[in-house]
């Protein structure tokens, strides 16, 4: 299991030097506020069980944001992946179904991102059903 580990982190890490070359920035900074934000609200729930946010928001400063929709890139998947293999690294399970959103946002603090968590609530497939008739 130990090669197979390797492999993906360092497939992971060609993918992320490709991303910062094609996108002008360096997207490790946003991979690891993302794993930073899952790992800062990890709950023990009991023994071997640690659960983590569901949700997450990406919120890029318009230039960010901008350089990254020119380039057609379909980063809120990239960053989904990521977040997925890091937390199946640590033995986390997730609050529900996995979710991260990218977004524009003129009041990005430090004029790059902001990355924020949050529970979103399961909703049953016969919800899903309701809501379409």
């Amino acid at each position: 299991m130990g090669a197979l580990s390797a492999l993906e982190e360092a497939l992971e890490n060609r993918w992320e030097a490709l991303w910062a070359r094609m996108s002008g920035r360096d997207p490790v900074e946003l991979v690891d506020a993302l794993r930073r934000e899952c790992d800062s609200h990890a709950v023990v729930c009991r023994a071997g069980r640690v659960l983590v946010p569901n949700a997450y928001d990406v919120e890029l400063a318009d230039e960010v944001y901008e350089q990254l929709a020119r380039r057609g890139s379909r980063v809120g998947q990239a960053l989904t992946d990521s977040l997925a293999r890091h937390a199946a690294r640590h033995g986390y399970a997730w609050a529900g179904p996995l979710a991260v959103h990218v977004r524009r946002s003129g009041d990005v603090p430090n004029g790059r991102y902001r990355v924020a968590s949050s529970v979103m609530p399961h909703v049953s497939a016969e919800g899903f059903q309701r809501a379409g008739r």
